[in-house]
């Protein structure tokens, strides 16, 4: 089964515009992102996915500038984004990542993808937010077999699912067997996404205290107990509807 691990990145945000260029100790926010995706051995391509729209011009040009696969598609239809992604690099199952999770783990990925082919034929969807998110926000990854994909590209008819590409799977279990990789100790309070000013200033001082980015989540957790007030910085941010449970079925 060749998995193909897609992070879907743009410049237009609402609350830090250009986030996903902005500089993490001399990189930045999105090669973070894909340099810790590219870690994982359980996957075997990594792909950014970007929008068609002449702001993210400058996605494509670093892409082709670290010699990464790219794919441009539709802006708002970020599910139609995947859909013809995984078809272009003939991905079987697909991994899915947001490029404002800069500390994206590749031993949380690879054991979401593990636990996924492990189960398969009888399990189409895997994640780590369901049926509980125990990982620290901003470690979040789903993996899915290309026709569940497919299937929710020519079924759902939610725009606002369409943007999120997979509340239509985790929302029809009557369709879909989900299967969810949990934590033995609930770390869901902590934040380490990247979406607003006060998130940015937590992320980069974790990769300025380290000066590079092969660290694990778990030194970063070993990090905290040393500065807990870090996490102080943005406990009060409030996150945007996202998931399955946050936008409602």
């Amino acid at each position: 089964m060749r998995i193909v691990a897609i992070i879907q990145a743009r410049m237009g945000s609402t609350r830090l515009p250009g986030k996903v260029l902005l500089d993490l100790a001399g990189e930045t926010v999105l090669e973070r992102a894909v340099s810790r995706t590219l870690r994982t051995q359980d996957v075997d391509d990594v792909v950014v996915a970007t929008s068609l729209h002449p702001s993210d011009d400058v996605i494509e040009s670093l892409c082709a500038h670290n010699g990464w696969h790219w794919f441009r598609g539709s802006l708002e239809d970020v599910l139609d984004r995947y859909y013809h992604a995984a078809m272009a690099y003939k991905a079987d199952a697909v991994v899915r990542v947001t490029s404002d999770c800069p500390l994206i783990e590749p031993e949380i990925i690879g054991q979401i993808v593990r636990e996924f082919l492990h189960l398969q034929p009888d399990v189409h969807y895997a994640c780590n937010i369901l049926p509980r998110r125990t990982f620290p926000r901003g470690l979040d990854a789903e993996i899915m077999r290309s026709d569940v994909l497919e299937r929710a590209w020519l079924d759902d008819s939610n725009p606002a699912w369409r943007e999120h590409v997979t509340p239509y799977i985790q929302n029809h279990t009557d369709l879909f067997r989900i299967h969810g990789v949990t934590n033995e100790v609930d770390y869901s309070h902590m934040r380490w996404t990247v979406d607003t000013p006060e998130d940015l200033i937590f992320v980069r001082r974790v990769f300025q205290e380290f000066g590079h980015a092969d660290f694990s989540w778990r030194e970063v957790l070993a990090l905290l107990e040393q500065h807990p007030d870090w996490a102080e910085v943005n406990r009060h941010v409030r996150q945007k509807l996202t998931d399955s449970r946050e936008l409602g079925s």
